[in-house]
């Protein structure tokens, strides 16, 4: 398929076992020799080789910015968008329900496959195969402004508001889920003790949270306290 052939020149690496990218595309709908176990590994594999050349390129950063840094070059939208970026979409392999909703448009599903590329190329052709993928994508997303506090996500800056008021910590929890298998929806719920809990609805519980957290944080600086410390 010409449509692989794009796909191994963009992430520069050829498989040597096309059955492993092919099963690195498919998605749980449309069959069971499906990706999700190779999204597992490549997750690890992505998180490794991201800290590693964090950690090499910026000696001068402290850990926390590594960590963030870290966050939001593996995070779900960074993940599609790179996978937009070499049409990844185009080589996936969907289920029939997933096709008619279009779910190659999904985030999730974009991200979550170049994951399990990332993982297949590391049972190709060893680690520096997964290696040479992460450092052909990713790498150049690499900037320092990435550990910026204004670009952290919702709930570990609603997490440091809380900890510099002396607070307990947020809880989470999944209030609902809701619609077909092929488009769910989320709704969680962001606890603060003393405080109205937020909800928010989302297409996965990851950014359901995340929005609820953004609302928290939003609810407690408009707060006297809130809007004192902000000042501060």
């Amino acid at each position: 398929m010409k449509s692989l052939e794009r796909l191994q020149q963009a992430i520069g690496y050829v498989f040597q076992d096309e059955v492993l990218l092919r099963q690195a595309l498919t998605h749980r709908s449309a069959g069971a020799q499906h990706n999700e176990r190779l999204e597992f590994l490549g997750d690890a594999a992505l998180n490794f080789v991201v800290a590693a050349e964090l950690y090499a390129r910026f000696p001068k950063v402290s850990e926390g910015n590594l960590s963030r840094m870290r966050a939001r070059l593996v995070r779900e939208e960074t993940l599609a968008q790179v996978a937009g970026e070499i049409a990844l979409a185009d080589s996936l392999i969907l289920g029939p329900g997933e096709l008619r909703s279009g779910g190659a448009r999904r985030d999730s599903i974009r991200a979550d496959a170049l994951e399990a590329i990332i993982g297949a190329a590391y049972l190709d052709g060893g680690f520096a195969a997964a290696q040479g993928i992460v450092r052909q994508l990713i790498v150049p997303l690499m900037t320092e402004a990435l550990g910026d506090e204004e670009l952290r996500d919702p709930k570990t800056r609603l997490q440091e508001f809380l900890q510099g008021q002396g607070k307990p910590l947020p809880s989470y929890s999944l209030v609902e889920e809701k619609g077909q298998a092929h488009e769910r929806r989320f709704v969680a719920r962001c606890s603060v003790q003393g405080v109205p809990a937020t909800d928010a609805e989302a297409g996965s519980r990851r950014k359901a949270e995340q929005q609820a957290a953004q609302q928290m944080l939003e609810q407690l600086q408009k707060s006297p306290a809130g809007q004192q410390r902000h000042a501060g």
